[in-house]
């Protein structure tokens, strides 16, 4: 049955965001049909902007959605999200200045604009363009999916509330670029803070505190064996690898280094590498929804299973005007990072596919148009991976787009500091990187997560971090043969100012 009251609320909001991200055009005036301005908003944003617009950019349904409902399924292991936000600001301030200045003084828009810098190489930089596109795509799943459940909740047909939702996203990207993302993302973050304020007081306050809340927690791990309140010894590895190759995965994706690379210069960047880290203390707050769930008792809903936990928490403790308003934040929530990513993959398509291999010679006005039409094919793609990839957890969605992203790490962060490797090494590494961490994912049934037997014990590692190493491992080997039969061309791009 339709929850009329929550879902004016949501619409209300909707239509304010529609409204805003149509706006966004007129805000700091640019040449829209030039990419850089259309794609990177003219690299003009400051630190106040760039820390909403990154916020947006890396916090979305994967939070309010994914993370929390993983904890309500297994436990202590769903917490590996906040210790890997937690490291990747250190890593951050070490990588994205240095490649935001590099970028500027070359004016490179994408990470395979840097990568053909650097190597000379356009067949590395057309895979680092096609994996950016691909490990984009279910990343937008993710957030579209968000959008479903938290609808879902309120009675209604979750197909066409995409359908209505693409359109807008489609509609608002394809008109103002980056800058709709980045001026919606300040009502976002509002609008989250808000829901989030309200389910981390008067949640607990109506359960009777966390007490409580952590008893339920431990009733189900002494009621089953698949959920713990503490890791198990069979979880360390697991969860230390997860930590550690989501965090090397995060800024590889387009979409973050397309935040990065709109800041208005390498100290703004270094300065929200400070600040974000406030956002990892709400994704630990937002975690602990899984057990609040737990304590209230709520029953996920069917067609979801805990992937659907919070919306359904919501709606049981909150009247429906406010459950209305927390649906509107995630779903707003969700369509802030689409946005972003769609545009983020435009551009690769564009500047490392379309210009080289299809019209070298185009104008700059046809650029801005098909990265336009190429954000709504990304949008459209994205939604194959919610219907080709059955999954148990959403969250599966996200750390599928790590173990491809993070075949480019050594192309793009290692290549920051050495041109050392031979680009034809970084394509063999590229490979056999790419090949096993799919095999990996796919012979464990569609799980992130391979197990090895050594030794005769088993050994959970993340398959982003064992494909990886594969990768640096056959480009390193790979470099000196390389190099001892023709001299190879030098990069090009200036250095870092």
């Amino acid at each position: 049955m339709i929850d009329w009251v929550a879902l004016s609320i949501f619409v209300f909001f909707f239509l304010l965001v529609t409204v805003i991200g149509f706006v966004a055009a007129r805000w700091r005036r640019g040449n829209l049909k030039v990419l850089e301005e259309w794609g990177l908003a003219g690299r003009k944003f400051g630190t106040v902007i760039t820390w909403f617009l990154m916020g947006g950019d890396l916090y979305t349904a994967y939070t309010f959605v994914a993370v929390p409902g993983l904890v309500y399924a297994v436990g202590a292991q769903g917490f590996f999200a906040v210790p890997y936000t937690v490291l990747i600001y250190p890593l951050a301030f070490l990588v994205l200045p240095r490649f935001w200045s590099i970028c500027k003084a070359n004016g490179y828009v994408t990470p395979s604009d840097f990568v053909e810098g650097q190597t000379g190489s356009k067949t590395l930089a057309l895979l680092v363009a096609l994996t950016g596109i691909v490990a984009t795509m279910p990343y937008i799943a993710l957030q579209m999916f968000g959008i479903a459940v938290s609808v879902a909740q309120m009675g209604i047909n979750p197909e066409i509330a995409l359908i209505v939702a693409f359109v807008i996203l489609a509609a608002y990207t394809y008109t103002s670029g980056l800058r709709a993302p980045a001026l919606i993302a300040m009502v976002k973050d509002g609008m989250i803070f808000i829901v989030l304020f309200a389910t981390i007081i008067a949640i607990p306050i109506a359960l009777g505190g966390f007490g409580p809340i952590f008893k339920a927690a431990a009733d189900k791990a002494a009621a089953t064996n698949t959920f713990h309140l503490i890791l198990a010894p069979s979880q360390f590895a697991p969860y230390a690898t997860l930590v550690l190759g989501s965090a090397l995965a995060l800024f590889l994706y387009p979409h973050s280094l397309t935040g990065t690379l709109a800041s208005a210069s390498p100290e703004v960047v270094k300065r929200n590498a400070s600040i974000l880290p406030a956002y990892s203390l709400l994704l630990g707050l937002l975690a602990l929804l899984g057990y609040m769930a737990l304590a209230a008792k709520v029953t996920p809903p069917k067609a979801y299973g805990a992937n659907g936990i919070v919306p359904a928490l919501i709606a049981a403790q909150f009247p429906s005007w406010f459950a209305g308003f927390s649906f509107a934040a995630i779903s707003i929530g969700a369509m802030v990072p689409a946005s972003i990513m769609s545009i983020a993959a435009a551009n690769l398509f564009t500047r490392n596919i379309y210009r080289p291999y299809l019209r070298p010679n185009y104008s700059g006005s046809e650029e801005t148009t098909v990265a336009r039409v190429a954000s709504l094919a990304v949008k459209l793609g994205a939604l194959l991976f919610i219907f080709l990839i059955p999954t148990q957890f959403v969250i599966t969605l996200q750390l599928l787009g790590g173990i491809i992203i993070i075949q480019t790490l050594p192309s793009v962060f290692v290549g920051l500091f050495t041109r050392w490797f031979h680009k034809w090494a970084l394509v063999a590494g590229w490979i056999a990187g790419m090949a096993t961490g799919i095999a990996l994912f796919i012979e464990a049934h569609n799980n992130s997560t391979y197990t090895f037997v050594i030794g005769g014990h088993p050994i959970g590692v993340y398959s982003a971090l064992s494909s990886v190493v594969i990768n640096l491992v056959v480009t390193v080997l790979l470099t000196p043969v390389f190099n001892s039969v023709p001299a190879r061309p030098r990069g090009t791009e200036k250095a870092a100012a």
